[in-house]
């Protein structure tokens, strides 16, 4: 039993942290397509969209269950254009105590021991 107890000591927070891992993986990869798609779209339409509804993107539940993903632009608008992407995790879930994810236009990512 001690065995067992040791070896469940040691597996379980490893196993929840592979899961947190696995989880902000894919909040960054939706993070990514946004950034892609917003610089898509400023080439062609000279601006960046207002919402992430604009440019087809649906976040997965495996994602907006455990994140909340938002687009900031500033205002009034900056020459060149910019935005920030940020993934805020959401309070009860597994990835509460794992901090916001943020990318900018610039490619700029923080935390960077996050990514």
């Amino acid at each position: 039993m001690v065995v067992i107890g040791i070896l469940a000591a040691i597996a379980i927070p490893s196993y929840q942290n592979q899961l947190r891992k696995g989880t902000r993986a894919a909040a960054q990869a939706v993070m990514m397509d946004i950034a892609n798609k917003e610089i898509f779209h400023l080439q062609a339409q000279r601006v960046f969209t207002k919402t992430i509804d604009d440019l087809g993107i649906k976040v997965p539940d495996d994602v907006s269950r455990f994140y909340d993903i938002t687009v900031d632009f500033p205002e009034p608008q900056t020459t060149p254009p910019s935005f920030t992407i940020t993934a805020k995790p959401k309070t009860g879930t597994r990835q509460e105590g794992d901090g916001n994810l943020t990318l900018d236009n610039a490619g700029t990512k923080t935390p960077a021991d996050k990514w």
